[in-house]
Order: structure tokens, then C-alpha cells, then sequence
């Protein structure tokens, strides 16, 4: 796996670059800027870019913008995105239209090294990776739903999950329950929320994007 990190605190920078080789991993770059992680994206061609949201010059969201722009750039680019608090708008985004191979933590997350890690292997294999924080954050933020108020406290729990980006053996871990009554509970889900079988490729994510567009976007 070879790994770009940009990050403008040059200690968090060093500091991931030095956890990540030690782990046996190849960060092939380190920038502190947007216009260094684009070059490195050009020239190395990274596997995976972990990434600041804010960064110079206006420290808003170049990170983003320079996220998109190298996954452009490089298809297939897996890009794990680090704020330093719940940026909703982002975190709402962030699985519109199926994307997969992204991941969104916040940066305390880093200090769990065993929980950064696993992230930073299920984006770089394909999945998501939505940190459990923001998930809970924007749960007190609600609006009424009445599909989702029709949920019980076990199928939102399940939904909780699927949001941060587990897959039904890992939320199966989680609650301590056999897979089968995981797939039960995401049948109900499914059921309760209107989503045919039809539309069963993508039942999953609209079930996770209806659970977070139900944040109060301010």
C-alpha cells in the first residue's frame, strides 16, 4: 500500500508518516498543501491519500477540493479525509452516489492507533469508513423521519453501523449476534424505509444517506 499524507501540522504529518512505517507501510510523500498532495497524486501514484480537510491558504476546504480533484486525477484513489471536529456537510457528501474507497475520521481518531488503522485497510480495500463520532453527532442534530421512527432500538443500532462502514460479519462482532440476525435486521430496515428489492445494488447506501440527510444542516 503506498500512502501520500497532507496535512499542514507538520507534527500530526510526521507523526502519521512515522506510525504508518512502523506498521510496515509505504508513505511515499508527505505535504503540507494542496498543490503538493496533486503533485505527489502525478508522480507516485499513491494508492491511498489521507487527507486534511482544512488546508492552505484559507484553511476551509481545500483538502476536499484537492481530495476530488486527485481522485479525478487517479481513479481508484482511496482517500481517507481528517477533520478536527464534525464537518456535516461533508460527512452528508460523503457516500452520495455509492462513492466507495473514502473514509471520513476525526483526527482523535489517529490516536487509536488500532481503530485508524483498520479504517485507513477497509477504504484502502474498497469500503467506507465514517467515524462513529460523527455518526452519533449527527443523530442529536435529527429531524422526525417516519420510516426511521419506525425502526426499533436494535435496527438502529444496526443502521449505526452500517453507516460507519461495516459490513455485516463486522457489525455481527460489534453486537455480539449471529450474522443471520444481522441480515434479518437489515431486511427489516429495508422494509420499514420503502426501499424495494428492486433497487437491492444500492438498498444499502440509501438506507445509510436517508439515516444522515435526516441531520439538521445549518
Amino acid at each position: 500500500m503506498r500512502i501520500v499524507i497532507a496535512e499542514d501540522d507538520a507534527l500530526l504529518r510526521e507523526g502519521l508518516a512515522l506510525l504508518l512505517r512502523a506498521e510496515g507501510l509505504e508513505v511515499v510523500a508527505t505535504t503540507g498543501d494542496p498543490a503538493g498532495l496533486l503533485a505527489a497524486v502525478d508522480e507516485l501514484e499513491p494508492d491511498v491519500a489521507i487527507v486534511d480537510v482544512r488546508m492552505p491558504p484559507t484553511h476551509t476546504d481545500e483538502g476536499v477540493r484537492a481530495a476530488v480533484e486527485a481522485r479525478r486525477r487517479r481513479p481508484g484513489l482511496a482517500v481517507l479525509v481528517l477533520s478536527a471536529y464534525v464537518e456535516q456537510a461533508f460527512a452528508t457528501e460523503l457516500l452520495g452516489g455509492g462513492a466507495h474507497r473514502v473514509g471520513y475520521l476525526l483526527k482523535e481518531r489517529v490516536g487509536h492507533v488500532e481503530e485508524f488503522l483498520d479504517a485507513l485497510h477497509r477504504v484502502a480495500g474498497g469500503g467506507t469508513a465514517v467515524d462513529p463520532e460523527v455518526v452519533a453527532q449527527l443523530l442529536t442534530r435529527t429531524r422526525p423521519d417516519a420510516g426511521l421512527e419506525r425502526l426499533s432500538a436494535r435496527e438502529h443500532e444496526v443502521l449505526g453501523l452500517m453507516a460507519e462502514g461495516l459490513g455485516n460479519t463486522a457489525i455481527a462482532a460489534r453486537l455480539v449476534v449471529t450474522e443471520g440476525a444481522v441480515h434479518k435486521h437489515i431486511r427489516s430496515i429495508f422494509a420499514k424505509l420503502d426501499l424495494a428489492p428492486s433497487d437491492e445494488a444500492d438498498r444499502r447506501v440509501s438506507a445509510v444517506l436517508r439515516y444522515l440527510r435526516t441531520a439538521d444542516v445549518r
